[in-house]
């Protein structure tokens, strides 16, 4: 492990708190990937409706920026790793209700969503400060590209493992295994964020303030909206994909195995963009990116089969980490040298959360006019061309973003601690 942390860092060192909050991330990944996936397929075969699985979905991203805020003025006013460890425990909860409800999730696909969607809320808000606070400018692009290494890893593992055990048990007995599986997990996470550093935080909860600071900072204003889209692609493919290889295939095996091939090449391309795209690379490396991303759904559009679909996945799986070390990078970046970063980070995280889901949200609303006007099969190549290119839009937002000539000093892990004093 330190071996490889050093092949990777050279000279640069990481805390305690930073090591356990990628093991924490870690698990949550291991834990997701294992059963978020098959979720989504669990409502379909109980129900065989998209607008059923939509709606799940849609519970998740308008519930998660409501508890955003109200995590957000809780981790001002106690501390953030308490918050984190609510949204494990309701991460841990929403699985427990998926075992106690059992053949009958499709019933209660809004409740399961909202659920979900609390404890998501929760443990993004507390986890993606922590990361703003725990990272320095220099280690950040090695944080976001281990996280997603580790998430890959996960996302190999998991989805492939849960694949064959769903396969080989009868009726819904695989799934009740799996999702068994994931509550075992949350519950390590509780565990490991026992051992982070209290960090309380001091001053008023105003995220509104922090939402009207686009007028001031372009470069807020210019990332918010990238965000916007980003969550406008997210918001159907993270559940529309899964379904189309389940009916191509008919197998959890072969959804599996698609999970396997698109997380086998983003372990791969998380290790070298974590390596090799250096800050200056940074929007040539988004462009690139994005525009595969984008290019990449033609491959299924053309013609939707397993194979097309893995193809697929291998380059979803090579774009994705191309694209989210660099931006996510430059994300914390424009937040740390923004308008009183020390003692608005949380506001900061939080309107980001607002606009990503904003872009999620419009995204599945869409979906669901649609197939509800159209049959879902003419109408769903359409909306995949359309919302697709958000990832590609990104760049369009950041290329005018300046950050070598900040009117604030970045904020450091130093200040950050000295503030709390």
């Amino acid at each position: 492990m330190k071996k490889s942390l050093r092949f990777i860092l050279g000279d640069l060192e990481v805390n305690r708190d930073l090591k356990l909050l990628l093991i924490i991330g870690g698990l949550y990944a291991l834990s997701t990937f294992l059963s978020n996936t098959f979720v989504n397929i669990y409502l379909w075969k109980q129900s065989g409706e998209y607008v059923d699985i939509a709606l799940y979905n849609l519970a998740i991203y308008i519930l998660q920026p409501i508890t955003f805020i109200l995590a957000g003025r809780w981790a001002k006013k106690v501390d953030r790793v308490i918050v984190l460890r609510l949204g494990v425990i309701f991460l841990s909860l929403f699985y427990m209700a998926v075992l106690i409800v059992g053949e009958n999730a499709a019933t209660y696909n809004i409740m399961l969503g909202a659920l979900l969607g609390i404890g998501a809320g929760f443990y993004w808000l507390a986890f993606n400060v922590l990361t703003f606070e725990i990272t320095e400018p220099e280690t950040r692009d090695f944080f976001n590209g281990f996280l997603g290494l580790m998430q890959s890893f996960g996302g190999m593992v998991g989805p492939i493992l849960a694949g064959f055990i769903i396969s080989r048990l009868d009726n819904f007995q695989g799934y009740t295994i799996i999702f068994a599986i994931s509550f075992g997990l949350f519950a390590l996470a509780v565990v490991s964020s026992l051992f982070l550093n209290r960090r309380s935080a001091k001053g008023n909860f105003s995220f509104t303030r922090i939402i009207k600071e686009r007028k001031n900072n372009k470069d807020w204003k210019r990332i918010l909206y990238a965000h916007t889209f980003q969550g406008l692609r997210e918001g159907v493919f993270v559940f529309l994909i899964s379904v189309w290889v389940f009916i191509a295939t008919e197998s959890e095996f072969a959804l599996g195995t698609f999970n396997l091939v698109f997380s086998g090449f983003s372990f791969v391309f998380y290790f070298l963009a974590t390596k090799f795209i250096k800050p200056r690379m940074r929007k040539w490396a988004i462009f690139v990116g994005g525009l595969s991303l984008y290019l990449s759904i033609s491959i299924i559009i053309i013609h939707t089969s397993f194979t097309t679909l893995l193809i697929y996945g291998a380059i979803v799986g090579l774009s994705y980490p191309i694209v989210n070390v660099p931006y996510i990078s430059m994300t914390f970046d424009i937040i740390g040298k923004a308008w009183h970063a020390a003692e608005m980070r949380i506001e900061y995280i939080v309107v980001r959360e607002l606009f990503l889901n904003l872009g999620r949200v419009s995204s599945i609303v869409i979906f669901i006019i649609s197939i509800s006007l159209f049959e879902p099969e003419t109408v769903i190549p359409y909306l995949l061309m359309t919302l697709g290119a958000g990832h590609f839009i990104i760049y369009f937002f950041v290329k005018g973003i300046q950050l070598k000539s900040p009117s604030h000093e970045p904020v450091r892990s130093s200040q950050i601690i000295n503030e709390e004093k």
